[in-house]
């Protein structure tokens, strides 16, 4: 059992919480069972240790019995050693460290994808990881990175995603120009989310939103700039019935991919 919090392999491990460890090794961190067990379903090869608590393992017997049929190595820790490690506050005893999957945007264009996500300047780990939990759940074909997003391994961003990470792919792609030119000649609309576009509801009757879409969601506190805007199709605002000041970012754009996913569904039926 490992016990010695501040051994070197217990600090490599911590040290995955920064960027520039992650870009270094090519790994990120997963805490607790649920990611976990979702790497192990999805992609046991890219699990490279699994650490937890002897008490941890006894709360979730499944992940432990799902490990060794994959061949994964459970190596037992101490409390002690789990916090050091974890980026939460309160860990729930299961870490584990994987390798990066990253995706191409050309491989994502190549499986003719009828729902994305596009997320330029999204800075906020949170709101990432619950656009591409969001997306996942909407059935989108991928979430595309543009610009300054944060880093999709970053563990806030993995946490909030809660196992979707393994689910839909994230491509990192560069810049935002680049981006939409090889998404429109794939064949795919792109409509920017912005407060400055035309009412969603009147939309749904045009068909607009049944065709292969590419949403376009920008920074949480400035939104899209006139560049990014000007890129896109056409814009598109949820109307704020109450008194709600705004949407939240990831809520938006949960109501936005799914709004697509049920045009392109009745359409389709």
């Amino acid at each position: 059992m490992l016990e010695n919090p501040r051994s070197p392999r217990v600090r490599a491990v911590a040290k995955l919480a920064k960027r520039s460890a992650r870009e270094d090794t090519g790994l990120f961190l997963l805490e607790g069972p649920q990611a976990v067990r979702e790497a192990i379903a999805f992609r046991p090869e890219s699990l490279v240790d699994l650490f937890a608590t002897p008490t941890a393992m006894e709360r979730h017997p499944s992940l432990r019995d799902d490990a060794r049929a994959a061949g994964i190595e459970v190596q037992y820790a101490s409390e002690s050693v789990l916090d050091a490690m974890a980026d939460t506050v309160t860990p729930q005893g299961i870490v584990a460290v994987a390798r990066q999957f990253p995706v191409a945007l050309r491989d994502v264009l190549a499986d003719a994808p009828r729902l994305l996500a596009i997320c330029e300047e999204v800075r906020d780990p949170g709101n990432l990881g619950t656009i591409i939990r969001a997306a996942d759940a909407a059935g989108a074909d991928a979430v595309v990175l543009t610009g300054r997003t944060v880093d999709p391994y970053n563990p806030k961003v993995v946490r909030a995603t809660t196992g979707s990470l393994y689910h839909v792919p994230v491509a990192r792609a560069g810049e935002l120009a680049d981006v939409v030119s090889a998404v429109t000649a794939a064949g795919l609309r792109v409509i920017a989310a912005d407060v400055k576009g035309d009412d969603l509801l009147e939309a749904r009757g045009s068909g607009l939103l049944a065709a292969p879409t590419a949403w376009l969601f920008g920074n949480e506190a400035r939104g899209l700039a006139d560049e990014a805007l000007a890129l896109a199709e056409t814009a598109l605002r949820l109307p704020i019935y109450g008194k709600a000041e705004s949407l939240n970012l990831a809520t938006a754009a949960s109501v936005c991919l799914y709004e697509s996913a049920f045009a392109q569904r009745a359409a389709s039926s």
